[in-house]
């Protein structure tokens, strides 16, 4: 999923993306034990407050691309599983484990007769075959739906390229309470895939009733999760709203469970201002930028947070139907070399490493084998004489002897500023004759410009949807919905297509690998880092989970300690 990148999304995610190695988790599922392991007393008010780093740029599960909205699309809705404790699958609509044929290819669930949409509509079959169609229909213009179900559902990629209606699908409701779904191949993270924001049911009365309006407001949102959206204007567009809530759904299936009233939620993208609010108690926690770790590393609330989100510059070989410099295969890896990332991480200064290639450390390991990235080696080398080298030839092929190139970022303060300027610096500094220009927009303005690949530079991020190397090596099949950059190499793809067919494990993840040498060997793009988050985090947040893909958070089993 795109991260803030955390890009945000830029985010996934995957995707799972946060193997404990890569995310950390948090406390069992309804824990009443403290960190001693002693019972923690609950408080008499369930209330918790946080910041959120932008606006919520949707909340409608079919077009959501980024972490914030995964998280809020999560909290307020349910599929057919949610994720537990170290990424387990736990019911949702969906009652005890699936029934799977011999070939793996047909999946059958029987849901749950007492959910129900928070206007009181039971939540049905009908609801999934709705919303997983209309995800893949060309006409909605997803980039998730096709992401996600291309390869994976039956005639999902034919579908969203208009060549078959979308009621082929191979999702169908036997009756109001069985779901069948034909994979295209065997899947065996199928069911993970489930509890992701894409696969979520939607209300097709409700939706149609409000069209285009659908998901822009309190109004014209239904919930069946844990927590109901709650903003002070119900009529106010979710993407300009700088305060909200979650409240408890009264409603939901397992709302026994739910322990917390109220999560309150403020956009502040300043973090001197976020940290002085953690300490004088208005939020309960607060991630730190590089200058604030030195100060706060020895508070008896300090932690680090690892993920398996990787941060990596796109470089965009065509722009509104342009070729652009960055089309050169020799300036792209002149820019990959000429970047020294033990520099970059040392700005940020929260725990992030410097990443080698696209699938993080200590995300998946490969059958027979070690982890991923060890087994793959290093893409990602800083080297000053083999970037000039590099910049050179692609300058003498392109007959020029200077390149102005824009980098597209958020406008965010602090380390992500200065990360910024010392990327450009960098750049500038070990390749002569370029000029870097460096555009902060807001959140939305980027994910939008990315969406519309406009734009030359861009620093990007990718948390996994699932917990496997397609989450994040799909990302760059040619022309795939998140891809927006213009690269192909028909190898890349055609190794990437074979992954979803191939049952043997090692043949699939060799595939993998090789794959992985294309795109980084032709510098696709320039991995960055591997993020971690430095913060300060309250004590009394007790059965807080920390997915390991997905929305990073899960509150469903969350409360507040004395």
């Amino acid at each position: 999923m795109r991260t803030k990148k955390w890009s945000i999304l830029l985010v996934a995610v995957l995707v799972v993306s946060m193997v404990l190695a890569a995310c950390g988790g948090g406390k069992d599922e309804g824990s009443t034990k403290n960190s001693s392991g002693e019972d923690a007393a609950k408080a008499e008010e369930q209330v918790l407050n946080f910041i959120n780093g932008d606006y919520i740029p949707s909340m409608d599960p079919s077009k959501v691309t980024d972490e914030y909205g995964f998280q809020f699309v999560g909290a307020t809705m349910e599929g057919l599983y949610r994720l537990g404790e170290d990424g387990e699958i736990k019911e949702g609509i969906a009652t005890g484990e699936p029934e799977v044929s011999e070939d793996g290819l047909t999946w059958t669930f029987k849901l749950r007769e007492d959910a129900k949409w928070s206007n009181g509509d039971p939540v049905t079959a009908h609801d999934f075959v709705y919303s997983w169609q209309r995800a893949v229909k060309p006409e909605t213009k997803s980039e998730y739906g096709p992401y996600m179900m291309a390869g994976v559902i039956k005639n999902a990629d034919e579908i969203s390229k208009g060549e078959l209606p979308v009621e082929e699908l191979g999702v169908k409701a036997i009756d109001d309470y069985t779901l069948e779904v034909q994979l295209a191949n065997p899947t065996p993270y199928f069911e993970s895939l489930t509890t992701f924001g894409t696969f979520m049911p939607l209300n097709q009365k409700f939706v149609e009733e409000h069209g285009e309006n659908f998901a822009t407001s309190e109004a014209t949102l239904l919930f069946n999760g844990p927590f109901k959206l709650d903003i002070k204007d119900d009529n106010q567009n979710i993407t300009q709203a700088n305060e909200w809530k979650l409240v408890k759904n009264e409603d939901y299936w397992d709302a026994d469970t739910v322990q917390l009233e109220e999560i309150n939620f403020v956009v502040s993208k300043d973090p001197q201002t976020n940290v002085n609010l953690y300490n004088e108690g208005d939020i309960d926690r607060a991630d730190l930028s590089a200058d604030l770790v030195d100060q706060y590393i020895s508070h008896d609330d300090y932690r680090i947070v690892p993920q398996a989100s990787v941060f990596y510059l796109k470089m965009n070989q065509e722009r509104k139907g342009e070729q652009t410099p960055l089309a050169n295969k020799n300036i792209r890896n002149a820019i990959n070399n000429a970047i020294d990332r033990e520099a970059l991480v040392n700005v940020l200064n929260n725990g992030s490493i410097a990443a080698t290639g696209l699938i993080p450390k200590d995300f998946v390991t490969v059958p027979g084998g070690g982890d991923f990235r060890e087994e793959n080696g290093d893409f990602a080398a800083y080297d000053k004489d083999t970037a000039l080298e590099a910049w050179n030839k692609g300058l003498e092929e392109l007959g020029v002897d200077s390149i102005e190139l824009e980098l597209l970022t958020d406008d965010g303060e602090g380390a992500t500023k200065t990360f910024n300027e010392n990327l450009a610096h960098q750049l500038e500094t070990n390749l002569p004759g370029l000029k870097v220009n460096i555009k902060p927009v807001p959140f939305k303005n980027r994910v939008q410009l990315d969406t519309d690949q406009d734009y030359e530079l861009q620093v990007a991020g990718w948390g996994p949807d699932y917990l496997d190397p397609f989450t994040f090596l799909s990302l760059f099949v040619t022309d795939g919905g998140n891809n927006k950059m213009g690269y192909s190499n028909a190898e890349y793809d055609q190794l990437i297509s074979e992954t979803q067919t191939t049952t043997d494990q090692e043949q699939r993840y060799q595939k993998f690998l090789e794959a992985e040498k294309i795109l980084l060997e032709e510098s696709g793009i320039a991995p960055l880092y591997q993020r971690a988050r430095s913060q300060l985090h309250s004590p009394k947040i007790q059965g807080e989970i920390i997915n390991k893909f997905g929305a990073t958070y899960e509150w469903k089993w969350a409360y507040v300690a004395e």
